[in-house]
């Protein structure tokens, strides 16, 4: 097609070209495996690349649905094709294969979307930030040196690069909103129970994590959750029904005058940055230019509490992924089958009693009611998606000193010990005071996203994240769709390499 420049174009606009027989879908499939090869040099982003079996699916004429032939990304855990390695960031998977497709694979592949490869992640997918040991880092495209975040960071930098319009994308403390922040994208993540989790699995990280994809365009995120979230009988926790369409509520002002709380005070009583509250402050006035409320009040739950809840589910969770490597490796892992920290974490893990367990999802629990009774009266809660702009590739890195008593501990099994001195809580805690306001949504269970409203002298991209009560997708894609059309919002191209 005469004049046809690829990454302009977001994924329900290729599908266009495609239905109407403008373009083929292997024409569109070559632009971005050429992207892919142009700027994954310096991304750092696909870490598998499935282009010969794209060319087949590319070139069927069984290809339908609202992304049909639309290029995507798989993040390199969770979403599973049958038959293909997938790793999870770690080399202890180097030699696994996928059993069968996971159910949210199966659903994306009835969009049409093509598959052409997997993006990075750090190990298990426990970072903020995408720097796995078997991998290297992958960068941001707005600033080669720093961070595009994590744990979904391979998946920002290749919608962020306009390698593909779409990837797949998982939120289990912000893996999806932190990313787009950090990437000038859209992230929105699901309700609990609003898209699938099967079939090996009832629940991911105690219900914290969901999954959908990261978008340069409010519309094919909806449209692409129009055609993945599902009622799965065998699911831990279903999402409140919505038989409407979130592509349609895109496109549909919401149709009253919205009362929005916002807070820029850290949850943890760390420090925010100037930038990430001046987004917000933006962000406030043009909600009050628009008719609605917009009122500065906290949420009501305590946020130290939320932290350590998150953070005892957490190191829980990495000590069964640690100990299920059982069933991979054949044997018991050790120490040097994972990274260091992993490692430690795990340790920690142990250590933590079913009591603790328990006592931090009560805590869920108890949020989750505080939570719904603020939407009662706010249909948003705002704040900054992240009190930090991204750090500089290895700046997180536990300190040598931290390493040390680490490595030591680690090989004496100590774990009871560390977690005593918590030196690991300290670690963890310093990384999350970067990323404070995300967790909270994924404790509850809410639906929240993260929305690209504030661009730094610097050039760096800020997210502003919204929250709604549980089950109300419909009214953050309305207010999206209100944003997108702003003056405020920062176009994904504006970074050097797209």
């Amino acid at each position: 097609m005469e004049g046809f420049i690829y990454k302009y174009y977001d994924g329900l606009g290729l599908a266009e070209l495609i239905k109407n027989k403008e373009l083929q879908p292997k024409e569109v499939l070559h632009e971005a495996i050429k992207t892919i090869e142009q700027h994954n040099p310096s991304l750092n982003a696909v870490i598998n690349k499935f282009y010969e079996k794209a060319e087949k699916q590319a070139e069927t004429n069984e290809l339908t649905g609202n992304f049909a032939g639309v290029p995507i990304l798989l993040k390199d855990i969770a979403q599973e094709i049958a038959g293909e390695k997938i790793t999870y960031g770690s080399k202890a998977f180097q030699k696994y294969r996928a059993q069968s497709d996971s159910e949210y694979v199966k659903r994306v592949r009835n969009t049409g979307a093509v598959f052409v490869g997997q993006t990075n992640v750090p190990e298990f997918a426990l970072m903020g930030i995408t720097e796995p040991a078997v991998y290297g880092p992958t960068r941001n495209p707005w600033n080669l040196e720093y961070t595009p975040g994590g744990s979904s960071g391979g998946s920002a930098a290749a919608v962020a690069s306009g390698m593909v319009p779409i990837a797949g994308a998982n939120d289990g403390g912000g893996s999806i909103r932190i990313p787009g922040a950090y990437c000038g994208l859209f992230g929105m993540k699901p309700t609990r129970g609003r898209t699938p989790v099967g079939p090996k699995y009832g629940r991911n990280w105690q219900g914290a994590s969901v999954d959908h994809i990261l978008s340069r365009s409010v519309r094919d995120s909806a449209a692409m959750l129009d055609e993945i979230r599902v009622f799965e009988k065998a699911a831990a926790f279903h999402a409140p029904p919505f038989e409407g369409s979130y592509f349609e509520m895109v496109q549909t002002p919401p149709i009253r005058k919205l009362k929005i709380a916002f807070s820029v005070r850290s949850p943890l009583g760390t420090e925010v940055q100037a930038e990430c509250k001046e987004a917000v402050y933006k962000t406030a006035q043009l909600l009050e230019s628009m008719g609605h409320h917009v009122e500065e009040v906290d949420a009501p739950v305590d946020g130290r509490k939320i932290a350590k809840s998150y953070l005892t589910m957490y190191f829980g969770e990495v000590a069964a992924a640690v100990a299920s490597l059982e069933e991979v490796l054949g044997r018991k892992a050790v120490m040097s089958d994972v990274e260091q920290t992993t490692w430690i974490l795990g340790l920690v893990g142990k250590a933590t009693s079913a009591e603790e367990v328990v006592l931090s999802i009560r805590e869920w629990d108890y949020a989750a009611i505080a939570m719904e009774t603020f939407h009662e009266t706010y249909d948003f809660y705002m704040t900054p998606t992240t009190a930090f702009l991204p750090a500089k590739i290895g700046e997180l890195e536990p300190k040598k000193s931290e390493q040390l008593a680490m490595q030591v501990t680690g090989k004496l099994s100590m774990g009871g010990l560390l977690k005593k001195v918590g030196i690991v809580e300290q670690v963890a805690e310093n990384n999350l005071m970067r990323t404070p306001f995300t967790q909270l949504a994924n404790l509850t269970g809410q639906p929240a996203m993260t929305v690209p409203l504030h661009l730094t002298a610097d050039g760096f991209p800020v997210g502003v994240q919204f929250m709604a009560a549980r089950g109300r997708e419909d009214l953050l894609y309305s207010l999206a769709g209100q944003l997108e059309l702003s003056d405020l919002w920062v176009p994904v191209e504006r970074n050097p390499m797209y």
